[in-house]
């Protein structure tokens, strides 16, 4: 099936979003909304015509899903379900925020310049490992 899948980071204080190509073949940077963000992510899901919206679900590196942070991506999960009739998926999330930052870092961004991009790139992660993984 094709269409653009949308993926979520979702914080306390900012949420990312990133979006895939309708072939879903790539991942890329939509913008960083102030949280919690659920009305314009349902104007960037309308815009985008998207099929599918991936949020990330914090995951420790053993695999356990159990913190705050989890409670806090589910509790958002299921209110934006509530507000649309896409299917909405929990993706684990390991490893998305490091692979922003070091991709960032790269790109020789660092501190406030990295901040305002970290929400995105984390999303962008997330994304390409679920477009990648099929």
């Amino acid at each position: 099936m094709k269409g653009v899948i949308v993926a979520v980071d979702v914080g306390t204080v900012r949420v990312g979003v990133a979006a895939s190509d309708p072939h879903r073949i790539l991942a890329s940077p939509v913008e960083t909304v102030a949280a919690p963000g659920h009305q314009r992510v349902l104007e960037i899901l309308a815009e985008r015509d998207a099929v599918k919206v991936v949020v990330g679900l914090p995951t420790s590196l053993s695999g356990h899903s159990t913190s705050a942070s989890a409670d806090m991506a589910r509790e958002w999960a299921a209110t934006l379900q509530g507000l649309t009739d896409l299917p909405l998926e929990l993706v684990d999330e390991r490893l998305t925020t490091v692979t922003a930052t070091q991709a960032l870092r790269a790109a020789g961004k660092k501190g406030k310049q990295a901040r305002a991009v970290i929400d995105q790139a984390a999303a962008v992660a997330l994304l390409q490992a679920f477009l990648d993984a099929g």
